[in-house]
């Protein structure tokens, strides 16, 4: 059977024009295909992330690559809380070389390793790194200087308690009256902890809340109790021996005020799941995966 000629004509047209639309960049498939060849350095990704943060970069920071270099080509990103053993592992089944931590990787907070020399514990998880060419980045100062603050934004999406922070101060909400142990309960269950310390009365009614993630520390947790007259501030840890104390000391006068100690990981860990749905679309083509460094305590 022969092919007609205006038939043969019409399919060399299409076929022709198949063609061109995977070469130009204004067309869906030859823009994924471009997007997904695109490569970043470590260097590249900090540097744009470091642009976004007012006033940076800082003369002085706990932001620092603790293994890796900048100069490396990446494969993939992990955000987390820790970078634990653990993390790191999944970081190299993922097939990731680049870990974004918001905490310490070697037990203090500038990562000073010297006094950690004759540690096994601490060889094994650097050699980890160094093995299998993983660059660690910790954003702790960045994220929270970020505008607005990259930790506070994440937990007010993981409480759905956006909706009331003050816009002057994402840490202080107004909310309709709730029983605070309605408040402790949805809280335990949205940020998955299991166990919270409290001094207060469960039964009391609060509706101005202070919520201040991780481990600000008594003198700046108290400053804004004053400031702020909450009816509850929900934090992520406290010394016992200063805002608990604070806290204990202006209920026995008479203040309403309860205190609720959620444990710096859970209080922070969905401002860096916050922090890879904030990458994705600044770095197309890159595989951003969160992966939660959990909870290292268990409750007897």
């Amino acid at each position: 059977m022969h092919e007609l000629p205006g038939r043969r004509k019409f399919v060399h047209v299409i076929t022709k024009a198949a063609g061109m639309s995977l070469l130009m960049p204004g067309l869906s498939l030859g823009q994924d295909t471009a997007l997904s060849q695109q490569s970043f350095t470590v260097g590249q990704i900090m540097d744009l992330i470091i642009k976004k943060i007012p006033g940076a970069p800082f003369p002085k920071t706990v932001d620092t690559l603790k293994s890796g270099s900048s100069s490396q080509k990446v494969t993939g990103i992990v955000s987390t809380m820790f970078a634990t053993v653990e993390v790191i592992e999944k970081t190299i089944s993922l097939g990731a070389n680049f870990i974004i931590a918001h905490e310490p990787t070697f037990y203090n907070h500038a990562d000073d390793t010297d006094w950690l020399e004759s540690s096994d514990v601490f060889r094994y998880k650097r050699d980890l790194l160094k093995k299998n060419g993983i660059a660690l980045w910790r954003f702790h100062d960045y994220v929270h200087s970020l505008s607005p603050d990259g930790i506070q934004a994440g937990m007010l999406a993981a409480l759905g308690w956006k909706q009331y922070a003050s816009a002057r101060n994402l840490h202080v909400l107004t909310m309709p009256a709730t029983p605070l142990s309605q408040l402790i309960n949805h809280a335990k269950a949205k940020l998955g902890i299991k166990m919270v310390r409290v001094v207060g009365d469960p039964s009391q009614s609060c509706q101005r809340v202070l919520l201040m993630p991780g481990a600000a520390g008594g003198r700046s947790q108290i400053t804004v109790i004053e400031k702020e007259k909450p009816d509850v501030i929900f934090c992520g840890e406290s010394s016992e021996w200063e805002t608990p104390e604070y806290v204990r000391d202006a209920r026995r006068q008479g203040k309403k005020l309860s205190l609720v100690i959620l444990g710096h990981i859970m209080s922070e860990t969905a401002g860096m799941e916050w922090v890879a749905s904030w990458l994705k679309p600044q770095l197309p083509g890159v595989k951003i995966t969160y992966v939660p460094s959990g909870n290292e305590f268990t409750y007897l």
